[in-house]
């Protein structure tokens, strides 16, 4: 496979990302694959955590045939800018800007691109392909569908559920209610009208904030023509696997959805009781094999068909 520096402009804001290409002549069906929320880099990295996610499913996909591309975020990485500062909808318009980038490229086959996104990513992959038909077709990795208000309330909920007892016993003497603490924060984040914000103390990016609560995947998912994959983990506790049934019901063209048994946020295996504080260990490990085998086959079978259109 061959690598090489592409660096897309978005609203006068510089994305370099990695185009990756299999041996032999081109073009090549070509997959875009769009990382999750936070300052994340093109291999779904942050400084704390490294997920590794996109960096690892462009290497399955790379080895199957398809070229894929992935870029540093705004403000991440390389790209310039300041994360903060990006609402949820730019970040959208940035997946949209490299797509048509990558289809003026001789090395893409323009008909046959898909788009991959995962977590927030993959919101923004539906945003995108509600408006466009060009695509071969559009993988959706851990998503939600329904409102990111509601996204956050089921997040809380799981969050002070999986506190160690310990911890619960504490906040119970000191009487503090997460779930209505961050809903208070919530309340505070929607009243505000910038892009940065202080709540509690730390510098969040509000306006993403405010655009994530506010966008209901459940409008733009009945505009998708395309196929779509959609897979969640059963142990996710950051979406809700239910939410795949919405996904099948609304998407207009033809859908395939799965719930990876055992199967955390970061695609990766957790063994025994569901629990965020497993991630740190999780991520030492590969993505679970069933997700990537699952993705592959799907991408291969969804570019072949568009071939032969």
């Amino acid at each position: 496979m061959t690598e090489t520096t592409l660096t897309v402009t978005s609203a006068g804001h510089d994305l370099p990302g990695t185009l990756t290409t299999p041996a032999g002549p081109g073009p090549f069906p070509t997959v875009l694959l769009v990382p999750g929320s936070g300052p994340v880099d093109r291999d779904s990295n942050h400084k704390r955590m490294r997920l590794d996610v996109t960096r690892q499913l462009a290497v399955a996909l790379g080895e199957a045939g398809l070229a894929t591309f992935r870029y540093d975020k705004r403000g991440v990485g390389r790209s310039s800018g300041d994360w903060r500062e990006a609402g949820f909808h730019e970040s959208g318009d940035d997946v949209a800007a490299v797509l048509d980038a990558l289809a003026a490229r001789p090395e893409v086959d323009a008909s046959r691109l898909v788009l991959v996104g995962h977590s927030e990513g993959a919101l923004h992959a539906i945003e995108v392909a509600a408006r466009r038909t060009d695509l071969a077709g559009v993988a959706l990795l851990s998503t939600s569908a329904q409102p990111g208000l509601e996204v956050l309330r089921w997040q809380s909920r799981n969050v002070a559920g999986d506190l160690p007892a310990f911890v619960r016993g504490v906040l119970r003497l000191m009487r503090t209610d997460i779930e209505k603490k961050t809903e208070q924060n919530r309340v505070a984040i929607a009243a505000t009208t910038g892009d940065v914000a202080r709540i509690g103390g730390v510098r969040i990016n509000a306006r993403w904030h405010r655009e994530f609560m506010a966008y209901d995947p459940r409008v733009d998912l009945p505009r998708i023509t395309v196929p779509v994959l959609a897979l969640t983990g059963s142990k996710d506790l950051q979406v809700d696997p239910a939410d795949l049934t919405t996904v099948a019901e609304l998407v207009a063209g033809p859908v395939e959805t799965h719930v990876v048994q055992d199967v955390t946020h970061v695609l990766r295996r957790q063994d025994g009781r569901a629990s965020l504080s497993a991630y740190k260990e999780e991520i030492r490990r590969p993505l679970d094999e069933r997700v990537v085998d699952l993705l592959v086959t799907w991408a291969r079978r969804v570019t072949t068909v568009a071939a032969a259109a």
